[in-house]
């Protein structure tokens, strides 16, 4: 099960002396309350929110007479957190900012020389929303750091298909209210059915709203037997992991042909269904660039019906630094109806089916 944590909201005034709300997780080891570095940061901010993901940053507050060092200010800190961790003790997973999150498996027990489905399982409040791997205009996506016995190895996250977060003048790639997020767990053949695995894992994460982010930190674990035969599903969270492989893209139909042209400000993707469309022609395409600063996340994506498919205009990103080779994505034609494409630039391509490994070059390490 998960180790206990808890996350806090505390009012803190800032330079301007307007009252601000920053986050304070706080975690409990041997009777000691410890403060984990953390900071309220604006969206937008990719550079500080890096690195406060990486290194943390120290809350910087005064209170009027207080000194943030002194022990009444601790006192204050942790008899708040002890309050908050009470408050949410019976609440199912770990407390992040804003939300839950659970590391739960599909099945009832590791097999050797078997894959188990693992899962981080999201449950957020409300107007808040965490990160697809390539989050848009603003954030960052989950990290996990995995601490698990030898024989065993997690692999690449395998991501839902997102939304798209849309404010005035940005747009993010996310998922709101509950997500879950398998990583495949390899166990080798070798494996010895002896003690109980326990799996460890270390999330790093960014939760938002549209007004603000907020760091957060969950050290998750999962004790499960390990057998040498045939693993049994979990009927506590089978039905989660089925729905959520039917919300996973999908490789697209080997008969689809992909074009993609460079029209000075924009790409021109040219899809080809391989049949003739009568009747129920394609209306809605929406392209998820899975590199960061390809396209204009924010701009309209100029959607052209044909016979045979359709045509999807991308405005060019002002931060294209240099032509790109080659444009990966997610091609969403409809809620249930997402698709893993990769296209060279300039001549026709077909959809590689390897999600995985286009995933795998791309997974986000701070």
């Amino acid at each position: 099960m998960a180790s206990n944590g808890c996350a806090g909201l505390l009012p803190i005034p800032c330079r301007s002396g307007v009252t601000r709300l920053s986050c304070a997780s706080l975690v409990f080891s041997r009777r000691v309350c410890w403060l984990w570095r953390s900071v309220l940061v604006r969206r937008g901010q990719r550079h500080d929110i890096r690195k406060t993901l990486r290194d943390g940053l120290c809350i910087e507050t005064k209170m009027q007479g207080r000194s943030p060092s002194s022990g009444f200010y601790r006192a204050l800190t942790c008899g708040a957190a002890l309050l908050l961790c009470a408050a949410s003790a019976q609440a199912e997973g770990t407390p992040i900012p804003h939300g839950t999150l659970e590391l739960i498996a599909r099945n009832q027990w590791i097999a050797a020389g078997q894959t188990l489905d693992l899962g981080l399982r999201f449950q957020l409040e409300k107007g808040w929303h965490i990160y697809w791997v390539n989050p848009g205009d603003s954030g960052e996506p989950p990290h996990v750091e995995w601490q698990l016995p030898a024989g065993l190895t997690a692999g690449a996250m395998e991501w839902p298909t997102p939304r798209r977060l849309e404010t005035a003048s940005i747009v993010d790639y996310g998922y709101e209210d509950t997500v879950l997020l398998i990583v495949p767990l390899h166990a080798a053949a070798s494996l010895a059915a002896q003690q109980p695995a326990r799996l460890g894992a270390e999330v790093k994460l960014l939760v938002c709203s549209h007004e603000m982010c907020i760091p957060g930190k969950a050290e998750l674990s999962l004790t499960l037997p390990v057998k040498t035969q045939p693993a049994a599903p979990d009927a506590g969270t089978v039905d989660l992991f089925t729905a959520a492989r039917k919300a996973m893209p999908r490789p697209a139909p080997g008969n689809w042909r992909f074009r993609l042209a460079d029209a000075n400000d924009s790409f021109v993707l040219s899809v080809n269904l391989g049949h003739q469309i009568t009747g129920h022609r394609v209306t809605q395409a929406i392209f998820f660039p899975l590199a960061e600063s390809q396209i204009e996340n924010a701009a309209p994506q100029e959607l052209l019906p044909v016979a045979t498919g359709f045509r999807l205009t991308l405005r060019k990103s002002d931060r294209l630094l240099k032509p790109i080779e080659r444009l990966k994505g997610l091609l969403v034609l409809s809620a249930d109806r997402s698709y893993w494409i990769d296209v060279p630039l300039g001549k026709p391509g077909a959809a590689r089916s390897k999600a995985a490994t286009v995933l795998e070059s791309t997974q986000y390490n701070p």
